[in-house]
């Protein structure tokens, strides 16, 4: 038997809701539309709804706007069937109901992140725990302690152990040995990096080596490195090492590929700081290509580094890079349409709403409540007194007519400039939304919820449109 999908929404968004809907053509559902009786859809409360909405409920789901805050249980209980959110926009509906695409897994992942803390000899140990903690959260499997050249580290031994103490696995990342023969007593799981000439540590130990060539970009030297892990029947991970662009990047991608060719089965790292910390460009994109050769190459460890602050959220973007590709290589797909967290400076649809629909919903408007939309053409702003479009938001004032009224100017001042900034960027923008950044700046639901209320608040106090 068919799903039957009860779908609620308010005056406004009603007509645009019904032609999304029957452009969906045949479907596996049948489904029904409800206006509950207020202007925007994502007005409505949980009184309302209770007010309005009169029981039984002939439905299999209950579908309301995305931007909906109230409680969706004590509904689902009033009314004894399942209430849902929706997507935010009803043009992102069809992708909500399954017609184009599946639902995305990014649970999984099979990459271990190596998240160094560059500066670990000249913190205390409570400043490094508390950087741990914060690498594990952003997505660190193993937190790395970087020693510096010539800086003593009389802690290290200690700062192996309080990490362990808190769960967290070790590295020691030095081209002193004393340091990393410390770092392997105190219990350290990993020693970065060790040659053919310095493995002795790690199989004195039992510690698990990341090995490199003894000579920079021999694939030889790192052969007998192997060999000696594997007489010694200890684990171990190969870094054939990635070069900075214009200093051999090119080659050490060659080395990649060459390292998996000679040892199929042989766990792998790379270490991405070369190219983000080195490269000004956005981390993120950077990150994407990195982690793709890693998915193709099943390189399964990452060394990640955040030194320069143009990388700063570097780990998280990693993280999401990751189960992106993850997901990708399981459907023996492109790595699109998976996840956005990667977009963050521009959106591959940046504009749910097209010029033609915004004219129509601004010709229905009769109150004036400001409604902020973009489109190709630019900001658009309007209400039942009028229409009107610009790419500068500072063009748009003088005919709002709010100049003496404070709080409702700063409020449509906001607004149309964080408007301008995602028309320009080609970033989706939604009225009373944060703008999304992805795995840049992750949204945080707190705001969501301030800045619906605020903006309610405003809309109740000053006339100002959802």
């Amino acid at each position: 038997m068919a799903e039957r999908l009860l779908f609620l929404t308010g005056h406004l968004a009603r007509s645009r809701l019904e032609r999304v809907l029957a452009d969906l053509g045949q479907t596996a559902f049948s489904y029904e539309i409800i206006d509950i009786g207020v202007k925007v859809a994502a007005l409505m409360t949980e009184e309302i709804i209770s007010r309005r909405l009169k029981p039984p409920v002939t439905a299999d789901r209950v579908i309301l706007p995305g931007r909906y805050r109230g409680d969706l249980d004590r509904l689902s209980e009033r009314f004894e069937v399942p209430f849902v959110r929706g997507p935010d926009e009803v043009a992102d509906l069809p992708v909500f109901l399954g017609r184009v695409g599946k639902p995305v897994d990014l649970s999984r992942h099979e990459m271990r992140i190596f998240a160094e803390i560059v500066d670990a000899s000249a913190l205390s140990l409570d400043a490094l725990r508390q950087r741990a903690a914060t690498l594990a959260a952003a997505g660190a499997d193993v937190i790395d302690l970087g020693c510096l050249p010539e800086t003593p580290f009389p802690h290290l031994a200690e700062a192996v152990r309080l990490l362990k103490q808190q769960g967290l696995s070790v590295s020691v990342d030095s081209a002193n040995l004393e340091e990393l023969e410390t770092g392997a007593a105190a219990g350290a799981d990993y020693l970065l990096s060790l040659t053919e000439e310095t493995i002795g540590i790690a199989i004195k130990y039992g510690v698990t080596p990341i090995l490199i060539p003894a000579i920079p970009g021999d694939l030889n030297s790192l052969g007998r490195a192997i060999d000696a892990a594997k007489a010694a029947n200890i684990s171990f991970i190969a870094d054939p090492v990635l070069d900075p662009i214009h200093f051999g990047f090119a080659a050490s991608l060659g080395r990649f590929l060459e390292a998996r060719r000679r040892w199929p089965n042989v766990e792998m790292m790379m270490g991405t700081g070369n190219l983000t910390e080195l490269t000004d460009a956005d981390s993120s994109g950077v990150t994407a290509i990195l982690a793709g050769l890693c998915s193709e190459l099943s390189i399964g460890n990452v060394l990640v580094v955040n030194v320069s602050p143009h990388t700063v959220r570097t780990v998280e973007e990693h993280d999401r890079a990751r189960r992106i590709m993850f997901a990708a290589k399981q459907d023996h797909a492109l790595p699109r349409g998976y996840d956005a967290g990667l977009l963050q400076i521009h959106d591959r649809k940046p504009y749910p709403n097209s010029i033609e629909d915004i004219d129509a919903l601004a010709d229905d408007v009769r109150d004036a409540n400001f409604r902020i939309m973009t489109a190709p053409d630019g900001v658009h702003i309007f209400n039942g007194k009028g229409h009107q479009v610009s790419r500068d938001a500072f063009e748009l004032f003088p005919g709002l007519g709010v100049e003496g009224d404070g709080a409702h100017a700063f409020y449509l001042g906001a607004e149309l400039t964080k408007a301008e900034i995602a028309w320009k960027l080609g970033k989706r923008y939604a009225q009373d939304e944060p703008l999304a950044w992805g795995a840049a700046a992750p949204e945080k639901q707190q705001d969501r919820t301030r800045l619906a209320e605020a903006g309610h608040t405003l809309r109740t106090k000053k006339d100002v449109a959802p």
